[in-house]
């Protein structure tokens, strides 16, 4: 994800609706480039999947982001890039992880969006993950920061 600076400043970025928070992931997407992984990170609520969607949008997927929480892993390839978004939420060991193929995904081309990636220290996600923070500013404000 190269010339993300021209989104980002230091302080981050201020959201103050899932609108723009779906916004901001369609910007995101115009900068992927395959094998880019992203850790979202952030507490219930924050705009993790919003985010998501936006990304998705900005792709050209035809399915709408889902929360994976249950499904742990969907697989987006009909946009102008292949996307497989994960939830590491309600995964108890990173063996789980492992077990859905993931050093594969690490292998592939696809756009890797991980939600919950910091959930086993970060320890599954590779060198090179750009992180994505969220965090609770207000009622409907979040900030948004990059983090290599």
């Amino acid at each position: 994800m190269h010339n993300s600076e021209k989104i980002f400043s230091d302080e981050g970025i201020l959201v103050r609706s899932e609108g723009e928070m779906v916004a901001l992931g369609r910007r995101l997407a115009e900068l992927l480039e395959p094998g880019d992984v992203l850790g979202l990170v952030g507490d219930l609520g924050a705009g993790k999947t919003h985010l998501v969607q936006g990304v998705l949008e900005g792709l050209g997927a035809s399915q709408p982001a889902a929360s994976p929480t249950f499904a742990l892993v969907h697989e987006h390839a009909d946009g102008r890039l292949p996307v497989a978004h994960f939830d590491f939420y309600r995964m108890r060991a990173p063996e789980e992880a492992l077990g859905l193929g993931w050093d594969e995904y690490l292998r592939g081309e696809m756009v890797l969006l991980v939600e919950w990636a910091d959930r086993f220290d970060g320890g599954l996600m590779p060198p090179g993950t750009r992180w994505l923070v969220l965090t609770h500013e207000g009622e409907h404000l979040r900030r948004v920061e990059l983090r290599a």
